[in-house]
């Protein structure tokens, strides 16, 4: 009997800490709306030129940059957590993160897990192969390996759109990385002979390399996309602060600023206008 009772003392107790445990979590999600409260953004920290460590271990990049923009014009801090984005939808989830923000592009599949803010840049998922290989489309790519980051929107769509790439690939399928600067590394060696990726990826990446005339990027394969927020399909006002901040920033030209310092082109969209 005693042991019954010292057992039904522990199960209580656990289920107590287990409540009060939920309730600490459930406050701290509601706290994401209010001025004051830090702000927790996932990224894929390799993602130049996006959001990215520099030699020296600090965070740069135009999501980096318009965050931090954002959460002045929110009045709240913002810190910035590496994730494997693989698992970035998970992590939302779980309250890892609050946000979702590094070149992440709004999807159907993906507005089924998390609401999306409005978009605030162009995009789209372009082939880019050696120079040397004489790949000049999509179509030459039949027969040959094709790489392709893991969890990616170009991942999604090599699996939507199979007439473009996956149906004359070699083994019909893509070889997978976790980011795109290891792809970028197989790519010289040939071990791959083209990457999908970002448009706005690959143009950064070959003007930091010293010979850029070794690479080709293709398009016209993929339509083109967008870049947004990814929030908790919960975080409703959140979502409506986010939105105001970015329209506001849109119109007095700092997101197009931002696109400037970091493409050398304006892919802003316009939001509010």
């Amino acid at each position: 009997m005693r042991l019954k009772k010292e057992m039904l003392t522990l199960l209580l107790g656990m289920g107590l800490l287990f409540s009060l445990a939920g309730c600490g979590s459930l406050r701290n999600l509601k706290a994401v709306d209010q001025p004051g409260q830090t702000l927790i953004v996932g990224l894929d920290d390799t993602f130049v030129p996006m959001g990215f460590q520099e030699k020296d271990g600090s965070l740069a990049g135009f999501d980096i940059d318009l965050a931090k923009a954002v959460g002045r014009e929110l009045d709240q801090p913002v810190t910035f957590q590496a994730i494997d984005w693989n698992m970035k939808e998970t992590e939302l989830k779980n309250g890892t993160i609050d946000l979702i923000w590094n070149g992440y592009t709004k999807t159907k599949e993906r507005q089924r897990e998390v609401a999306f803010s409005d978009p605030y840049l162009r995009n789209q998922q372009v082939l880019v192969t050696k120079t040397a290989a004489n790949i000049r489309s999509f179509a030459a790519m039949k027969g040959k390996k094709v790489g392709l980051q893991n969890g990616s929107s170009g991942q999604t769509l090599f699996e939507r759109q199979p007439q473009v790439l996956k149906n004359i690939v070699a083994d019909h399928s893509a070889v997978l990385f976790e980011n795109f600067n290891t792809a970028f590394l197989d790519l010289q060696a040939g071990r791959i002979q083209g990457i999908v990726g970002d448009s706005i990826y690959a143009g950064y990446y070959i003007r930091q390399q010293h010979n850029q005339k070794q690479y080709r990027i293709i398009s016209g394969g993929y339509p083109e996309e967008t870049f947004a927020v990814g929030l908790r399909k919960s975080d409703t006002k959140l979502r409506r602060r986010l939105n105001t901040a970015l329209a506001k920033l849109s119109q007095n030209g700092t997101i197009s600023r931002l696109s400037e310092k970091w493409f050398k082109q304006d892919l802003a969209i316009k939001i509010g206008a």
